[in-house]
């Protein structure tokens, strides 16, 4: 995955909360076990700060995905990694939703809160 391909614009409205959700129900990877095609939803949620993410970028950004072995947490935690680092969002949070594959479904939720930042050990939250 290309980090590099993301572009970023100038926030224009930096000293307001607000949420900015982006939604891909078209998103490919490969398993890395079968070397099947997996699909999936991502969605992006995400508090900016200085600066937001370009959406056609986003979309190459994506297509880097389309023929990695690669397994659902890691994509996951892979992009919220990579919008962390270009976005350096108050928060954001990724979510892969993935078709069923021999009957089953997964759902894979990453999350950053920032300087608040908190980390979850299994369902509880410590700070």
């Amino acid at each position: 995955m290309k980090p590099e391909l993301l572009e970023t614009f100038e926030n224009k409205f930096p000293e307001r909360d607000y949420t900015i959700e982006i939604v891909n129900p078209e998103f490919t990877s490969v398993c890395p076990k079968t070397g099947l095609p997996d699909f999936g939803t991502v969605t992006i949620r995400y508090i900016p700060d200085k600066v937001c993410v370009e959406l056609k970028s986003l979309k190459y950004y994506f297509l880097e995905f389309r023929n990695a072995g690669i397994f659902y947490e890691n994509v996951t935690n892979t992009i919220l990694d990579h919008l962390i680092e270009k976005l350096k969002p108050r928060e954001i949070m990724v979510k892969t939703e993935w078709k069923a594959r021999g009957g089953i479904t997964e759902t894979v939720t990453a999350e950053y809160r920032g300087k608040s930042q908190k980390t979850r050990v299994g369902f509880a939250v410590q700070e």
